[in-house]
């Protein structure tokens, strides 16, 4: 039976802040084959007349996802043009050809279906056109069939022309309708799919656990990342035993929502370290951001017993009871179990790698490090010691 061990709550301080979601939402739908009825709701609500569908090709040459979106789109006469370059990691050159399609079809929305490549893209594209032409941000209809959860975030990350990850943020950019339909995943790879679930726990523990980085971050918000991170643990290992359940996809798409739940933040409060070294991995090296996470974020939760404050630290001890697991009867000893338990997780789901399998040279590692945390020698030191143990 899970116990809260060690955890003094008379020291801790009343609860304050505030909440508010992102300003575009208008909606998000789930459930097993809501698509149909989901996306013409959408376009009446948005008030859009054509979309552009923007994909991945193996999303659009391999499966029939996108052939679905489409048939829903030219029965209610809003199909425009399918746009499948783009590649992982959103290059800049895709996002530009992306652009002059939207244009040359006359769409007024975009219809990203994928992972966080189309979903980001999307946004890079809307961001630059809205640039361009000085008039209102258009919106973006999501439908995720990976775990990423970047349909939640104001943010886009793309590559640059010289490889390295970049990014436009703005509250008008997180997308506007989102349709969670675990249907539509069955043919993501389930290296994609699992993996992306422990890019999911990476943002809930981002949210959360490392709350020097995200200190704004709404109370109610931490508590649905706590129960994210359950429905994870208890749901990746489902889905990889049974790949063809529906229902357990369809719950594994509820965590990856609630792992970053839209959230307006009345200033910008960077995720965690584990996340921030996935985007300087990702695109780089050319590592998945959901390998990225399978790579970093044991040892960085492991980090967080050294650095946090004590306040901090309880914050993430407690995962252990939100996970049923009894306590070691130290936070920093949870700290470290939580660690461990990440890293068996990731294992199990058969995800365990290597910076050396993706040719990241060790001399790079100070470079990463220092780029990250910039001038505090002594953390740079670690996070040069956290890659070193990763190789």
């Amino acid at each position: 039976m899970a116990s809260l061990i060690g955890f003094d709550t008379s020291k801790q301080p009343s609860p304050h802040g505030f909440y508010s979601w992102t300003d575009t939402l208008a909606g998000v739908y789930y459930g097993p084959g809501s698509l149909s009825t989901a996306l013409p709701k959408l376009f009446t609500t948005l008030g859009v007349k054509k979309a552009l569908i923007v994909t991945g090709k193996s999303l659009y040459t391999k499966t029939d996802v996108v052939a679905k979106v489409e048939a829903i789109l030219k029965e209610i006469n809003g199909y425009g043009a399918t746009f499948y370059d783009i590649g992982e990691h959103s290059p800049i050159a895709g996002i530009r050809r992306g652009i002059k399609a939207f244009q040359d079809n006359g769409c007024d929305v975009i219809v990203s279906v994928g992972g966080g490549s189309p979903v980001d893209a999307s946004k890079a594209m809307l961001y630059n056109i809205q640039e361009e032409t000085g008039g209102p941000m258009l919106r973006q209809i999501a439908i995720p069939t990976t775990l990423s959860a970047a349909e939640y975030s104001i943010g886009a990350g793309f590559t640059d022309e010289s490889g390295q990850k970049v990014g436009v943020s703005s509250q008008q950019l997180a997308p506007s309708g989102i349709i969670l339909d675990a249907e539509l995943t069955l043919p993501t790879p389930e290296r994609l799919w699992l993996s992306t679930g422990i890019r999911a726990l990476d943002h809930s523990v981002g949210q959360f656990a490392q709350s020097l980085y995200r200190p704004l971050v709404p109370a109610p918000v931490k508590v649905l990342c706590y129960a994210a991170m359950a429905d994870l643990f208890q749901y990746l290992p489902a889905s990889k035993a049974d790949p063809q359940n529906v229902a357990v996809r369809q719950k594994l798409q509820l965590a990856s929502w609630m792992s970053l739940w839209p959230t307006k933040m009345e200033k910008y409060s960077a995720l965690g370290l584990s996340h921030a070294l996935g985007h300087r991995l990702g695109a780089t090296y050319g590592i998945s951001h959901g390998i990225t996470s399978c790579l970093t974020l044991a040892p960085v939760v492991a980090l967080q017993a050294e650095m946090q404050s004590d306040e901090h630290k309880e914050v993430l001890a407690k995962a252990i009871y939100h996970l049923h697991r009894d306590s070691t009867g130290t936070v920093e000893g949870d700290i470290q179990l939580l660690s461990t338990l990440i890293k068996e997780l990731v294992i199990e789901l058969g995800l365990d790698s290597t910076l050396t399998e993706y040719n990241v040279p060790e001399k790079d590692f100070e470079e990463i490090s220092r780029k990250l945390v910039g001038s505090d020698d002594a953390m740079v030191g670690k996070v040069t010691e956290l890659l070193r143990g990763l190789r």
